[in-house]
């Protein structure tokens, strides 16, 4: 069973706006999975679908900006929490810094704008928190690329449905 089944399964007691916002919120789906089931299950409109999809997807950013350093500092405390955050502190390090070193914000940005898998509004933050991006800069960065992910899925899934729709005859 698929991790959108599951969340479509396990909220379907809640409104639909709710389980859109809810499914932008967490880092399984973000919005690259809330906006095409609001739109594709859900049969909410765009600009509903990219609404509630960006606020959710929004709502964990203030908090993870927050409070990733003093957790991860606390945690860190524990042998195998340190070992979890050197392995991905490098790992992060290794892949990005030229990219951020180069870019600054606008690869903050362009790194959360981008729809794949593993990039998005948490890796953001955590790629913030690692490279040390103050919270006055990170959150409109972070931000941007939100709104930049949430045009873009929403023009693919608008256009998916559409051929869709044209090709099914529907």
């Amino acid at each position: 069973m698929s991790v959108e089944i599951t969340l479509i399964e396990m909220l379907g007691s809640v409104p639909h706006w709710l389980a859109v916002l809810i499914m932008g919120a967490i880092p399984v789906s973000e919005l690259r999975g809330a906006i095409p089931i609001a739109m594709g299950i859900y049969g909410m409109g765009p600009l509903e679908a990219f609404f509630f999809s960006v606020l959710g997807n929004l709502l964990p950013v203030i908090p993870l900006l927050l409070f990733l350093e003093p957790v991860s500092n606390y945690l860190r405390r524990y042998s195998v929490f340190d070992t979890f955050f050197t392995w991905l502190f490098s790992k992060t390090r290794r892949n990005h810094t030229e990219s951020f070193e180069k870019y600054g914000l606008l690869a903050l940005t362009i790194f959360v704008a981008i729809p794949l898998p593993a990039t998005g509004a948490w890796s953001g933050c955590a790629a913030a928190f690692v490279f040390g991006v103050k919270f006055r800069q990170a959150l409109p960065a972070i931000a941007a690329g939100v709104m930049i992910a949430g045009i873009v899925v929403t023009a693919v899934t608008v256009t998916g449905i559409g051929l869709a729709d044209m090709i099914l005859g529907a």
